[in-house]
């Protein structure tokens, strides 16, 4: 829900370090890459109970994930890089979870619940946007590796939800919660959408 504003904010800083980096000749997969690492470290974190490392981490994370694509952009975007790209968003989103279920066993359950949640939504978002794309294969309107499918809960909101529980982490099972209806909610959006979108023209009998 708050990409868009997000994209508007960040986007010119963050093309502009991104020419900067592109032309040191650094690739975008390797900071895909570092930030992956940098990910993995965090949720490290998080089961040490080091909550302040962790919410340090996951903010350089996000930045890295930023710069992949702006650096991307101005080299030659890849399918590779976007695949990796979504891999490694998906794989430390769910890590953090996991590694709050350990540190914060009162957190267990609703910890599950979201992983459940987020399995739906990225299996909404992937089917659809795979479909999405083949259709797309005659418009080259949009570069992106993906057509992204939006909702109540997106990356802006995540960043959001995980800063919450690095900060308060005390409230860990609550902030939780919350962010699972947020989550329920844009599975059933995604949902929808695909519903509405896929769902086949009427055919209409001839009139004689």
């Amino acid at each position: 829900m708050l990409d868009t504003v997000a994209r508007r904010v960040t986007g010119p800083p963050l093309d502009a370090v991104g020419r900067r980096v592109a032309g040191a000749g650094i690739h975008p997969t390797t900071i895909t890459g570092a930030g992956w690492m940098i990910g993995i470290a965090c949720c490290l974190a998080i089961v040490g109970g080091a909550w302040g490392v962790a919410l340090v981490l996951w903010l350089l994370n996000r930045v890295l994930d930023g710069l992949d694509g702006a650096v991307a952009r101005q080299t030659a975007p890849s399918d590779l890089g976007g695949f990796l790209d979504i891999l490694a968003d998906f794989s430390i989103y769910a890590g953090v979870v996991l590694a709050v279920a350990i540190e914060v066993p009162d957190a267990r359950l609703a910890a599950v619940s979201l992983l459940v949640a987020y399995y739906l939504s990225g299996t909404a978002f992937l089917a659809l946007s795979s479909i999405l794309e083949r259709r797309r294969a005659q418009d080259h309107a949009d570069h992106r590796s993906l057509r992204f499918v939006g909702g109540l809960a997106e990356g802006t909101e995540t960043v959001i939800a995980y800063v919450a529980l690095m900060v308060m982490p005390q409230h860990a099972a609550t902030i939780l919660w919350v962010f699972l209806a947020a989550v329920t909610i844009t599975v059933l959006q995604r949902i929808i959408e695909g519903v509405v979108m896929l769902r086949p023209e009427p055919v209409h009998a001839p009139v004689h």
